[in-house]
């Protein structure tokens, strides 16, 4: 009896790593558009982070507008309660975007203010599945193990994550042919001075 349990056990283990890799293959072969129109229909298996990287080489990243004003007007509308006007950027950085956070983030806020739950969950799904896809690239404590970014705001937005405010010093380094900001901030339980380290091979690439 024990032999078979441990047989079904192993063969169920195999199942779900098979599932995994599937998943992870299928992920890798879709373009960053084709990724984008399956997170909005509710596929909440999509991998995050080839989400991410698939972004960088977009077309729709090569083509995307400047929309830093839309970024500032996002923050400012959701600082001032125009949660309406908060939708509006936000829907416009997303266009150019989808892996934004902040504007994942905003427009959860301002859709859980509106009282559009069902669209304020989902993007506190999005956004929170795209922070995950940096923490689980390593623990920061070390180069080696750095987070990684795609882009440098990416940063901020994990900082803040954390309750840290602006770091107190920043730097880049190289290191075994790979870039990195190692970033010294207080951290608020300990008060002790803290250092983290984010890859950023990706901006690096792309000259941000």
């Amino acid at each position: 009896m024990r032999t078979k349990l441990a047989s079904i056990g192993l063969v169920l283990a195999f199942l779900l790593c098979w599932a995994a890799s599937a998943q992870d293959r299928s992920s890798k072969k879709l373009k960053y558009e084709e990724m984008v129109e399956r997170v909005k229909s509710g596929d909440q298996a999509i991998d995050f982070r080839q989400l991410r990287l698939a972004y960088m080489n977009s077309k729709t990243y090569k083509n995307a507008p400047d929309t830093e004003v839309q970024k500032k007007a996002m923050m400012a509308a959701l600082n001032s309660k125009d949660f309406r006007g908060a939708l509006n950027d936000a829907d416009v950085v997303l266009a150019s975007d989808y892996v934004d956070m902040d504007a994942h983030f905003a427009e959860y806020i301002a859709n859980r203010e509106l009282n559009a739950t069902d669209k304020a969950d989902f993007h506190k799904f999005v956004f929170q599945a795209l922070l995950k896809s940096i923490t689980d690239s390593g623990d920061g404590r070390t180069p080696e193990t750095a987070f990684q970014v795609i882009q440098v705001h990416e940063e901020y937005v994990l900082l803040r994550s954390m309750g840290v405010g602006l770091p107190e010093s920043q730097s880049s380094i190289h290191k075994n042919g790979h870039s990195y900001d190692e970033m010294t901030f207080k951290d608020p339980k300990s008060g002790q001075s803290v250092t983290l380290y984010f890859n950023v091979d990706v901006p690096a690439k792309h000259g941000l």
